[in-house]
């Protein structure tokens, strides 16, 4: 003899694939009258089915209404994400307004800071993407002045990127928050007087957050940091690192410079980045353009105007050695 099932397994028994199908499908949730509270599985399927059952009314003792009340704490939430995108990261919230940011670059003589990252900061200023209260210094061991430092960068600052009006005036703005601090990166001397050159331009505001890039070495990477972590961290705001490929020759010599930052610093206060991950994929680009299902029916001229390749480095390598940095 044939048995009808109950509510609640159809519910189970249908596979989500059968939603959006011709049948009608119905809710996974027993009448309000047979039970007083709702089973995890008639939750699970009303969140499931919910775009398509019909809506019940919304309360605390079933399904649907659990999941409509999901759907708006999400709701909430990206609305949250889209006023503030640091808190997609759970990064902790800067008020600008009583903040300052100081960003350190360590190595600020060697080729990878004067080709990449003090134009690339330059292109972040220019386009109004750093707070207002910002100073950049450069760390090395060349002896070097303010007024030195600043000639040496001069020339790669560009408006390339998205040229407008003004460019000059804006190197020249930039420029004036730029200084230089000669010292070891083995010894904390330097980074002492560092830190105290680094206050004097924080005084303006109550809260002062430091960002360390290391551009150095691999061999002076544990030195620089802890150094740097030890003697001139943040007092009143929060600290990060960036630590510039390579993390290590192998397996082991990575882990050992892992735990070696881990001395020093929380794991939330290390970033590790390498600026050459996408290389493979570009120069890959036609193989990836074909053989991705997802990217050849859309990578057509219907949808993309057109394709730039820039080859943007017109210079030679130049100071690799560590006595250049």
């Amino acid at each position: 003899m044939l048995q009808t099932p109950k509510p609640a397994q159809r519910c189970a028994a249908r596979s989500p694939c059968s939603i959006g199908t011709s049948r009608v499908p119905r809710p996974c949730a027993t009448p309000l009258s047979a039970r007083s509270g709702p089973s995890s599985r008639q939750i699970l399927c009303s969140a499931v089915e919910q775009s398509s059952a019909p809506t019940l009314p919304r309360s605390n003792n079933n399904g649907n209404g659990v999941a409509a009340e999901l759907d708006e704490k999400q709701e909430v939430a990206q609305q949250a994400v889209a006023a503030d995108p640091c808190l997609a990261y759970n990064l902790q919230g800067n008020d600008w307004t009583t903040s300052s940011l100081s960003v350190v670059v360590l190595g600020a003589s060697g080729d990878l800071a004067k080709k990449k990252i003090f134009p690339a900061l330059f292109s972040l200023y220019y386009e109004g993407l750093l707070p207002e209260n910002f100073q950049v210094f450069g760390y090395a061991r060349s002896k070097m002045t303010d007024a030195e430092f600043r000639d040496m960068i001069t020339s790669t600052l560009t408006c390339r990127v998205n040229a407008r009006e003004r460019c000059a005036e804006a190197q020249e703005r930039f420029l004036k928050r730029c200084f230089y601090q000669a010292g070891p990166y083995d010894q904390p001397d330097g980074f002492q007087a560092l830190s105290g050159r680094l206050t004097e331009q924080e005084a303006a505001k109550p809260r002062a957050n430091r960002m360390f890039f290391l551009s150095i070495p691999p061999n002076v990477f544990l030195s620089a940091t802890g150094n740097a972590a030890d003697h001139a961290r943040s007092k009143s705001g929060w600290t990060r690192v960036i630590v510039e490929k390579p993390f290590g020759r192998d397996s082991a010599s990575s882990a050992e410079l892992g735990r070696g930052l881990a001395q020093h610093l929380a794991e939330e206060e290390i970033y590790r980045i390498d600026h050459y991950l996408g290389k493979e994929l570009i120069e890959n680009l036609t193989v990836l353009r074909f053989s991705n299902r997802v990217f050849e029916p859309l990578w057509s001229r219907q949808y993309i105007r057109n394709v730039q390749v820039r080859g943007a480095a017109v210079l030679p390598a130049r100071c690799r050695q560590p006595h250049c940095c």
